[in-house]
Parts: structure tokens; C-alpha cells; sequence
């Protein structure tokens, strides 16, 4: 079996204004570095959308209605200080809802070891009802209960390491012992949530890093806070929240992690995943706005998946 590549080209047509961050060319420079000779082998596949009744399983069917129904045929519609809907824009949120619900199937089917799915927008700050933070749906949750609806997952988990705290992932979890929500995270910093006494219902665990913290505190947070707990919550299935905006180079925070940094993170799961799951683990990308930075770690962290 082979690692699971899921992009498809609406992606790209998801436009913000001019200046905006969570850009185009974010996906353009993964596409790039995935296309080195080593990446050969990785299985690529164009995911279809999630239909409407999808999303719900993560969010509001009010909300959702109320995001498709705002969908302009031109220019943007602000739906808060950061979040746009363009004419693409909703298209583009269901597939990559379509992405993560396909790689669970082939995962949790035993046709790919693993997968990661280059997806925009993301999804990490989309709650239950309400888009913000650049996010409109929750791909990671939406994948995580589509294994739990359709492939008999008891248990599923949610590990994010994006450099900003999974405020959208934590409300819609925050009262299902079912899924584990573990978060590294810079703090203070947007959402300004995320301290480690919020809990849920002792399935969410949160380890903020201060500013200017790199590689021991990163690593540190893993090995004594996330990696026991998880293996404590023994899941059927691993949904990484894969977030690069801890790079050093990365403009919007102050974490000095490098590739080298989210290659371990990916072998410290994947190992966990072998010991709980057969090793199924479906990545979805968050953040990451430099783009030589985003380039090489999702470089790094398909690589380290590749070697399962």
C-alpha cells in the first residue's frame, strides 16, 4: 500500500483579496515540492464534494445554509475580519470536505497506509456555527465522524499542531468523549483560546507554547502531554490537524520549529498509529503562509508518511 495524495484544482480557485495570507499559491508551492522524483510512488486523487448533509456532521444545518446561500456569483462577501466567500469559494469547502471523507474511506478500507490532503480552505477555526479564522468547515471533524458513521471507528483522534489554537475543532468536540482533540499551539495568540484546564470532557488536551519556544518545548509537549494521552484513548483512526505556520520563517506567529520538527511529530504519530490503528492516520493541511517553509515541511511530513 501507498501513501493517499488528495488535491483537486477548485482549490485554487478559492480567492481572497489581494494581500490575503491563505492564498493560492500556498497550494501551487506543495504541488511543487510533491512533485519531486521521491514523492513518484504517492497515489493521487482528485476527491468529489461532500454533499450539504455531510457537513453537518460538524456543523449547524442553519449555518451551512447560511454560508451556501451567501455564496456571491462576483467579487467577496466578508463573513468576519479575515474570512471571504468568493464565487468558488463554497465548491471549494465541500471538496475538501470531499478529501477528508475520501481518504478515511480508502484508509480505513486498508487501500492506502495513510493519507494527506491538500486542501483549501481550511478548517481548524470553523465551530459548529460559525466560519472564521480563514476557515469555513471542519474537515478534520467532518473526516473524523465519517469514520465514525460509515467505517465503525469507536474512537477517533485529533492531533493539531498548527500554530493556532483549533478553537472550531475543540467547540464541536468539547462534549464527545469519542474523539480526542490535542492541540500544541503559540499563546497568547488569534483565537486566544486553548489554555490547558480547558478539558471537555477529558478528551481535549491543550499544551501552549510561548512565543519564541522551538524545538525541546515542541517536542517536549509530545512526548510528555500528547503521546501518553493518546495512548491512553487507544483510537481506531489519527486525524492530524496539519498546520505549518510553527515554522520559523512563517509570518504570522513566533514558534522556531523547522521541517525536521513536523517530520518527528509525523513519526511519533505514526508509530502510536502501528501500536492502535494499523496505522491509519489521515493528514489534512491548516495553516502555513511562508511559502518556502510551507513547501519544505509538507515535503517533510509526506515523506515521513511514505514511510510507513
Amino acid at each position: 500500500m501507498a501513501t493517499l495524495y488528495l488535491h483537486h484544482p477548485v482549490f485554487l480557485e478559492h480567492l481572497l483579496p489581494g494581500g490575503h495570507p491563505e492564498c493560492p499559491e500556498r497550494l501551487m508551492a506543495i504541488a511543487e515540492a510533491l512533485s519531486a522524483p521521491q514523492f513518484d510512488s504517492l497515489v493521487r486523487k482528485v476527491p468529489p464534494a461532500a454533499t450539504l448533509d455531510t457537513v453537518t456532521l460538524a456543523h449547524d444545518r442553519a449555518f451551512i445554509d447560511l454560508i451556501a446561500e451567501n455564496a456571491p456569483s462576483e467579487g467577496f462577501v466578508r463573513i468576519d475580519a479575515d474570512t471571504f466567500l468568493s464565487p468558488k469559494s463554497l465548491e471549494a469547502a465541500l471538496h475538501a470536505a470531499g478529501a477528508a471523507c475520501l481518504a478515511v474511506d480508502d484508509v480505513m478500507a486498508g487501500q492506502a497506509n495513510n493519507a494527506f490532503c491538500a486542501v483549501r480552505p481550511p478548517g481548524h477555526h470553523a465551530e459548529s456555527h460559525r466560519a472564521m479564522g480563514f476557515c469555513l468547515f471542519n474537515n478534520a471533524v467532518i473526516g473524523a465522524r465519517w469514520a465514525q458513521r460509515n467505517h465503525r471507528a469507536e474512537r477517533v483522534a485529533i492531533v493539531d499542531w498548527d500554530v493556532h489554537h483549533g478553537n472550531g475543532t475543540q467547540d464541536i468536540v468539547w462534549a464527545d468523549p469519542t474523539i480526542f482533540y490535542a492541540s500544541t499551539h503559540q499563546m497568547p495568540l488569534y483565537p486566544g483560546i486553548g489554555a490547558p484546564d480547558e478539558t471537555g470532557v477529558g478528551n481535549i488536551v491543550n499544551v501552549p507554547l510561548s512565543p519564541g519556544a522551538g524545538r525541546q518545548a515542541f517536542r517536549q509537549a509530545f512526548e510528555d502531554r500528547i503521546l501518553p494521552s493518546l495512548n491512553d484513548f487507544r483510537p481506531d483512526l489519527i486525524v492530524i490537524s496539519a498546520g505549518f505556520d510553527a515554522h520559523r520563517r512563517d509570518p504570522l506567529a513566533a514558534i522556531n520549529l523547522d521541517e525536521d520538527d513536523f517530520a518527528w511529530a509525523t513519526e511519533m504519530l505514526m508509530a502510536l498509529a502501528s501500536q492502535h490503528c494499523d496505522g491509519r492516520i489521515v493528514s489534512v493541511l491548516e495553516g502555513g503562509y511562508d511559502l518556502q517553509a510551507l513547501s519544505l515541511s509538507v515535503a517533510a511530513h509526506v515523506a515521513a508518511l511514505m514511510r510507513a
